[in-house]
Order: structure tokens, then C-alpha cells, then sequence
């Protein structure tokens, strides 16, 4: 893992290695808060976007390069493409092999139903990071040091909220994702 950062600004460009230093400091600091292996939440925070290219047909021929089974939001919400790429490329470009930290790339994005400690820590880490400047990214800020779970619904409701308003699909994955979260929530204050 030495000279990631050498790499990772050669592969996706210096701003978004600045994005992804950024991701793993706010990911290390909710690691230790939560007790999650900092080294795993490193790892998973400099590498989340390892497969940020950006360009759609780029993105489309990498993970057919890989055989990653893409459903048809994916295809057409494209920028989701780059998590479940990324966790193929942290593997083969940079050796990752713990699945924990591969699955915590590969679902940035989106989120799943059950999400893990670290799968919560880098898709919030990646949803506050210091230089994410939008209305409501203080308020999740601050709740995602006091209540990961509460967090993650208050972040995911804000992104299907602009996902809606920009008339883009939501993936199935956030949607279970937070309904799983949500049912957590109620059944804890029953």
C-alpha cells in the first residue's frame, strides 16, 4: 500500500485524491469513535474511489472487463458503477484482499440492507468529509458522532430527496438499505 496516493492521482486526478484523503481522516476518526480496525477504515477511505473515472463508457467497459453483473440503474445512473468497480480494482491494482473493506467500497454508493460498521463509516465518511459543502452536511455531521444509524437515514432521505428532485432513479439498494435502518430505529424505540 505504499505510494497509493502516487497512483491513485495518476488513475482519477488530484482532486479526487484530495476527496479520498479527505474520506479516510473522517473514516478513521468514526472508526475509532465506533471501534472498527482504523487500519481497515484507512484503507477503505483513500480507496473508495479508486474507480472514480467518470467517463460512462469507460466505466461500462471496466466492468464488463471484470464481469460485474450491472442492473439497469446502474447502466443508467452510471456514477453508481464506480462502487462496485472500485472494490474489483482495490483488489487487483492494490491487493486488498479483506472482503470487509472491499464490500465497504463497494457499497458506497448505494448502501445495502445490513450494512456492517465500516460499510456505515465510509459511506457517511464519504457524505461529510470536510471539503462536502451543501445544505444539511453539519447536521449529519454532527449526528454521525452521535448516532451512525440516525445518520445514515438522515443522509440517505437527503439523497433520494435530491435524487427525486433531479428526476434520477434511486437504486433498490439505498431504498432496503434504509428501510432497514429505519425499521432498526422503530423497533428500538418501542
Amino acid at each position: 500500500m505504499d505510494n497509493v496516493q502516487e497512483i491513485l492521482i495518476e488513475k482519477i486526478g488530484k482532486k479526487r485524491v484530495e476527496h479520498s484523503i479527505g474520506v479516510m481522516e473522517t473514516a478513521m476518526e468514526l472508526a475509532k469513535l465506533y471501534y472498527v480496525d482504523m487500519d481497515k477504515a484507512k484503507i477503505a477511505g483513500i480507496l473508495h474511489d479508486c474507480a472514480k473515472y467518470g467517463d460512462k463508457s469507460y466505466l461500462l467497459k471496466r466492468a464488463s472487463d471484470f464481469d460485474i453483473i450491472l442492473d439497469k440503474i446502474m447502466i443508467e445512473n452510471y456514477q453508481l458503477i464506480h462502487g462496485p468497480l472500485g472494490a474489483e480494482v482495490a483488489k487487483e491494482d492494490f491487493g486488498v484482499k479483506d472482503e470487509e473493506i472491499l464490500n465497504a467500497i463497494r457499497y458506497h454508493t448505494t448502501g445495502r440492507e445490513n450494512m456492517t460498521l465500516l460499510d456505515k463509516i465510509i459511506y457517511l465518511a464519504d457524505y461529510i468529509e470536510p471539503s462536502r459543502n451543501f445544505l444539511g452536511v453539519e447536521k449529519a455531521r454532527k449526528l454521525a458522532f452521535e448516532n451512525l444509524d440516525k445518520s445514515l437515514i438522515y443522509a440517505m432521505d437527503n439523497t433520494v430527496i435530491q435524487l427525486i428532485k433531479t428526476s434520477k432513479l434511486i437504486h433498490l439498494d439505498t431504498i432496503k438499505a434504509r428501510n432497514y435502518l429505519v425499521l432498526k430505529e422503530n423497533s428500538m424505540d418501542l
